[in-house]
């Protein structure tokens, strides 16, 4: 039984919302989140990575990054760039990339359900990213970006919300510099809002589609406030934490492809003799890179060539969640045993590209020397991800990538 529960948000005014938004912290460095925020100073890039208004030698990790984005936080508050509502509410929030849309409803979620397993997760997080969020969120004393939960369709919250959208006005719409619509839309009504949590709390289980790092850090936060606190009832803001809600019917994973450094000591002919053991491989004769059309298929770009590789019947288990999944398939027959990627997740000579920057990308980073070779992958399905969550496993490291991504700085949770 799930809480996914509404909540007072602070939010730009309507007038500036899309100079206040941005993208997630996560997905640029220092050098681009500078160059986006560089003429704007409503941006909340100075908020989510604060160390933009900081000499370059200072680490981003330092508490005085911290003490900024707090400084910028209250500022923002205090000439009302951020405003918070009286009153709790949801917030319908639609997406719009390339036709395709996403409409999700932003609230709070349970540390609780969180601690007892009733939100899923299908990643491991790295404890150096954790503490940087929570340094963030605990400094600002506020959830400053949402996590991405998705949940199993659920008709009557679509009823809700399409009806909602029908006989109101959006208080946001706008187009951001990705060419992404962005549209927020207030329920403020009590039987609404009462309706809303019943039905979240009828499912029995939200899941983690993307924002493993803030979510693991907003528990922490909210852990640390109770003790304290010491005395608490369990509806405080800080055993909460922000949240946006999709179905999963409505959500778009795009795959997660890899590079590689070297071949690991190989000349090129045990390469693709090593390969030809666990993969069908031929040279891709069509136009353009590979693009994989079907699972256990992958495109290999290597010596200014794309090849196909198809994995060998017997070579990995069907039935199994976790090794049926592709990028399993790559690291279990290709990446480990031959490339000596032991662990993706810490290994210096592997790097990842997410689809939304396309195979073109990956032929650039292999032509320019810095890397020998690249792999395109089939993107997993959100069944995929839920069947892996559910059975509590674990994906493989960067096994997703969604689109689009969810713009920060349009709501924050306050913490107290």
């Amino acid at each position: 039984m799930p809480r996914f529960r509404s909540f007072r948000a602070v939010r730009p005014t309507a007038e500036i919302a899309a100079q206040v938004s941005c993208l997630p912290y996560d997905v640029m460095n220092r050098q681009e989140a500078f160059e986006m925020a560089e003429h704007n100073n409503y941006s909340f890039l100075r908020v989510v990575r604060s160390e933009i208004d900081l000499s370059e030698d200072i680490n981003p990790y330092d508490e005085r990054v911290y003490l900024k984005a707090r400084d910028n936080f209250n500022a923002f508050l205090y000439d009302k760039v951020l405003i918070q509502d009286q009153s709790s509410k949801y917030y319908i929030y639609r997406q719009i990339m390339d036709g395709r849309m996403q409409t999700g409803l932003v609230g709070c979620a349970s540390i609780d359900d969180y601690l007892n397993d009733v939100i899923k997760k299908h990643e491991y997080t790295r404890p150096e990213k954790e503490v940087d969020r929570i340094n963030n969120f605990r400094f600002c004393n506020a959830d400053t970006e949402p996590v991405f939960l998705t949940y199993k369709t659920n008709a009557s919250i679509n009823r809700i919300v399409d009806d909602w959208i029908k006989s109101h006005k959006p208080v946001y719409d706008f187009i951001s510099d990705d060419q992404v619509s962005h549209i927020l839309w207030i329920i403020d009504d009590e039987k609404k809002l009462e309706q809303i949590q019943e039905l979240f709390s009828d499912m029995d289980y939200l899941f983690i589609a993307d924002g493993h790092h803030r979510s693991a850090s907003a528990v922490k936060v909210g852990l640390k406030k109770r003790q304290e606190q010491k005395i608490y009832t369990g509806e405080e803001e800080f055993n909460f934490f922000m949240a946006v809600a999709f179905p999963d019917e409505e959500l778009y994973i795009m795959e997660y492809n890899r590079l590689v450094q070297d071949l690991n000591n190989h000349s090129k002919e045990e390469f693709l003799e090593m390969i030809s053991k666990k993969f069908e491989i031929a040279e891709y004769l069509g136009t353009g890179p590979f693009k994989p059309e079907g699972k256990s298929t992958f495109g290999m770009y290597f010596e200014s060539k794309w090849y196909k590789l198809k994995a060998i019947e017997g070579t990995f288990s069907s039935s199994d969640p976790v090794e049926s999944l592709d990028a399993s398939i790559l690291q279990n027959n290709l990446l480990g045993p031959i490339l000596g990627i032991a662990d993706p997740r810490t290994d210096k000579r592997i790097d990842f590209v997410g689809g939304i920057r396309g195979l073109n990308k990956l032929e650039n980073r292999v032509n320019d020397g810095g890397m020998a070779i690249a792999f395109s992958l089939y993107p997993v399905t959100i069944q995929d991800l839920m069947k892996v969550a559910g059975t509590g496993n674990v994906m493989p490291p960067k096994s997703t990538w969604f689109e689009p991504k969810l713009r920060s700085g349009l709501f924050i949770h306050k913490l107290d």
